[in-house]
């Protein structure tokens, strides 16, 4: 006799419990082989910890705490403004000097500027004679001294032009009404406002290894199936490819997002002392919904490499290219437009979207649920292609 309607739906939702129950042991079972694999565990903690902070840390490309001595041979007004004017985080507090120290201080490495200000300078400076200011680097602090040097000109143009301009000004006010300089230049830098390099490669660290540890993970865990040789023990069990394959997929996804939480929370915010604008509750949903197509890109590669050899150089054609090219490093808007229009399909790119909306500039579900959409949308398609060649990768074997 036919079965009735309400008994095949009954049939049909054990069948979907005992399959989610499939995939949950499963995946407890990748969990377990994870915690057994010293070299990933290594790798894991390693590059959620260590490697975000040296990145932070070494990576610097702005001035921070220049050491700095002062020669005023002047001691006038617009000496001690000038001297004043160099401030921390940039510089740290002048320290007055001897113009016949100079040479030694130099040579002992103890200031990276020396600032010799001559003597009567305020002086010809009024009276319109361009004296000369002499600046000695330490050029062995390469970026320091780069930068520095920059720094220190615009400070040195900044005051004695708004020194003269008001000395002057007072002057010509009384007698002509009109003032030097009719405008004023105001810079607000918005959410990195002394634009200092580890808030960006800290956060940027942490995103790119989870991309990183996504695709070696999930591909891993195939591979390691396959050259243990228990895929083929279980093929011939009661499981489906697709439930192989998920329970992968959620099991190497749960490790990244606890590492990746873990990081954001400890090493970024606690131990280099880095804000964090908005939700980490709302950026963790986002790389869980990321992690999808992550390691659904190792999956397929794995299906692909034969063992792990192959599986890294596959590793270095497609997601170090995805990573460089997602924005993080370089915008969308400075590439070439073919280039830009092939990139805003990958996910990648969307994640890196609205992981900065998110933990650099405060924004909330309402500002990046567009990107939310478009990592689901293209990830699932992905998933789906992985899955495709995942079975028939698991039917052929079989």
């Amino acid at each position: 006799m036919p079965r009735a309607p309400a008994e095949a739906g009954d049939v049909s939702g054990v069948r979907d419990l005992r399959s989610l129950g499939t995939i949950y042991w499963l995946g407890t079972k990748e969990l377990r082989g994870f915690l057994r694999d010293t070299v990933l565990m290594v790798l894991v903690i390693y590059s959620f910890s260590f490697a975000v902070y040296s990145q932070a840390q070494s990576n610097s490309q702005e001035l921070h705490n220049a050491s700095l001595g002062i020669v005023d041979e002047d001691r006038s007004a617009l000496s001690r403004r000038i001297a004043s004017a160099f401030l921390l985080p940039y510089f740290k507090p002048p320290e007055p000097l001897a113009a016949a120290d100079i040479d030694r201080a130099m040579d002992l490495g103890q200031y990276t500027f020396v600032l010799d200000i001559p003597p009567n300078f305020e002086r010809d400076v009024l009276g319109g004679r361009d004296p000369a200011i002499q600046v000695d680097i330490d050029a062995t602090a390469m970026i320091q001294a780069g930068l520095g040097s920059g720094y220190t000109q615009q400070i040195l143009t900044t005051e004695i032009g708004n020194f003269v301009s008001r000395t002057e000004g007072s002057f010509r006010s009384r007698s002509q009404g009109i003032p030097l300089s009719p405008v004023t230049l105001s810079l607000r830098v918005a959410f990195n406002p002394n634009l200092t390099t580890a808030w960006f490669t800290s956060v940027m660290g942490i995103i790119n290894n989870i991309t990183m540890l996504a695709i070696i993970l999930a591909g891993a865990a195939l591979i390691r199936e396959r050259e243990h040789g228990t895929m083929d023990h279980l093929l011939v069990m009661p499981v489906t490819p697709f439930e192989i394959a998920m329970a992968k997929i959620w099991a190497n996804g749960l490790v990244i997002t606890v590492a990746a939480g873990l990081s954001l929370a400890l090493v970024v915010r606690m131990l280099l002392g880095i804000p964090v604008a908005g939700s980490i509750t709302l950026f963790m949903a986002g790389v869980a919904i990321y992690l999808f197509f992550a390691t659904a890109i190792g999956l397929f590669l794995a299906t692909v490499a034969h063992s792990m050899p192959q599986l890294g150089l596959l590793y270095m054609l497609v997601a170090m290219p995805m990573n460089m090219l997602s924005g993080g490093n370089t915008p969308l808007e400075s590439m070439p437009r073919l280039l830009r229009t092939v990139m805003e399909a990958s996910p990648s790119t969307h994640f890196v979207s609205f992981a900065q909306a998110i933990l650099y500039r405060g924004a909330g579900f309402d500002v990046v649920w567009p990107e939310f959409l478009a990592v689901g949308a293209i990830g699932a398609l992905f998933l789906g292609l992985a899955l495709l060649r995942f079975r028939s990768v698991a039917g052929s074997a079989t």
